[in-house]
């Protein structure tokens, strides 16, 4: 409580100081340019990992308190919209590191001041990049998404060079997703956050691990939604939907038939239809829909070792897959709709905690059975499939992330982004 009435002390004085008629930026420079906010973003921030099973220092994307985080940060950021913004990097493509030292240095400087990266000291444009510099560009990175190397590259200073009300812009077309996804979060939840690529788990307000995902590519987006856990498929075989026997399945059988071979691709006369020899097959007019087509359980399986079900009416699910090394990826839009989980284990494990016989050791001997295995989730953990472009953790660091499908500035909450199918595989 003590908290949250400092802050609210804080940006009511600051909303009373944002009245006064903005100036120039040049004269801002000099004599004007702040204390602008308490220094929010100058707190550390550790780099974006892969995956963590969390000791504190890093929080959760979203709590029943980000609605109110939101709120502040829109304020502070019409603040700084209205003294003038930030200014422009100059573009390139040179490189600045801890020991340059170049007239850019300072530009940097000002503008991570002016967004609370570095204390704010007036007069301080210094153009030596120290290692303050460094830290504060790398909580700049962290929060953007970008690589935490804490040096001026080229795809920092793009970053750096979008403007104060277009971030504000940001913030504002996100409140509304933030206040519908943190609704009955409850004490178990999951959040995919597809434009951040990265899912949490969140145990009692306590970030519990947190992942790199695999998400729908721009012409296949992830559909937003909100469900719970209901089931657990290990080893689950693969039904091809129409959409992707269309698109991906009939091309390849049309050009080599023994790739369904190789892939462990069995076709049935319709589902629930008696298997059918492929090569007996004229391809090159069969429609998608004539044949039913199921991938058996195994190493080239497309949703690897285990799925995870819940309620929705897109046919998304979450799951493993047999391609890791896309995890790696800096942006990782490669799936037709469903969301795949690097160390998906994890995961399964939190899934399945209150299921006492369910140990670790079991889950890991029902991946590695090769057995198809069903396990029913009672009272599962909240799920979230949210479209966070910019969010505020518990510490009022504000992120970040680019509008990978063009969603912002047009009222979109929840559901399946337009033009795409309804029936989706990994």
């Amino acid at each position: 409580m003590t908290t949250f009435l400092t802050r609210r002390a804080t940006l009511a004085s600051l909303l009373t100081t944002a009245l006064m008629p903005s100036v120039a930026m040049a004269e801002f420079r000099e004599r004007n340019l702040g204390p602008i906010i308490t220094n929010f973003n100058s707190r550390p921030a550790p780099p974006t990992r892969t995956e963590v099973v969390d000791n504190g220092s890093l929080l959760p994307m979203l709590t029943s308190a980000s609605p109110e985080h939101m709120k502040l940060a829109i304020a502070r950021y019409e603040i700084i919209v209205s003294r003038g913004g930030w200014p422009m990097l100059p573009t390139g493509n040179r490189i600045l590191v801890k020991g340059s030292a170049d007239p850019v240095v300072g530009l940097l400087r000002q503008r991570l001041m002016l967004e609370s990266y570095l204390p704010y000291q007036q007069g301080d444009l210094s153009t030596k990049f120290d290692e303050a510099l460094m830290h504060a560009l790398q909580r700049y990175q962290t929060n953007t998404g970008l690589y935490a190397l804490g040096r001026l590259d080229p795809a920092t200073i793009k970053e750096l060079n979008i403007t104060a009300v277009a971030r504000l812009e940001r913030l504002r077309a996100n409140l509304p997703r933030i206040i519908d996804y943190a609704k009955d979060l409850g004490q178990r939840y999951i959040v995919v956050n597809v434009p951040a690529g990265q899912l949490d788990v969140v145990q009692d307000g306590v970030l519990y691990s947190r992942h790199n995902i695999i998400v729908g590519k721009v012409d296949r987006p992830t559909p937003v939604l909100k469900s719970k856990i209901s089931e657990i498929n290990f080893n689950p075989y693969w039904n091809a939907p129409v959409s992707i026997v269309k698109k991906d399945i009939l091309p390849k059988v049309r050009q080599n038939v023994g790739i369904l071979k190789e892939l462990n691709i069995k076709v049935f006369d319709g589902y629930g239809g008696p298997e059918v020899d492929p090569t007996k097959i004229d391809w090159s007019n069969v429609k998608p829909d004539r044949y039913f087509f199921r991938q058996d359980p195994g190493k080239d399986n497309a949703m690897a070792t285990v799925k995870i079900n819940f309620p929705n009416p897109y046919a998304v699910y979450m799951h493993d897959t047999p391609v890791k090394q896309l995890f790696t990826a800096a942006s990782r839009y490669f799936s037709s709709g469903c969301v795949r989980v690097d160390k998906v284990g994890v995961l399964v494990d939190w899934i399945l905690k209150n299921q006492p016989e369910w140990t670790p050791q079991k889950v890991k001997q029902a991946q590695n059975s090769g057995e198809r295995i069903d396990v029913k989730v009672p009272d599962g953990p909240q799920l979230r499939f949210a479209y966070l472009t910019a969010w505020v953790t518990d510490n009022d660091q504000t992120h970040f992330r680019p509008d990978i499908y063009s969603l912002d500035g047009t009222g979109f909450v929840t559901g399946q982004p337009a033009g795409h199918p309804e029936e989706r595989p990994g």
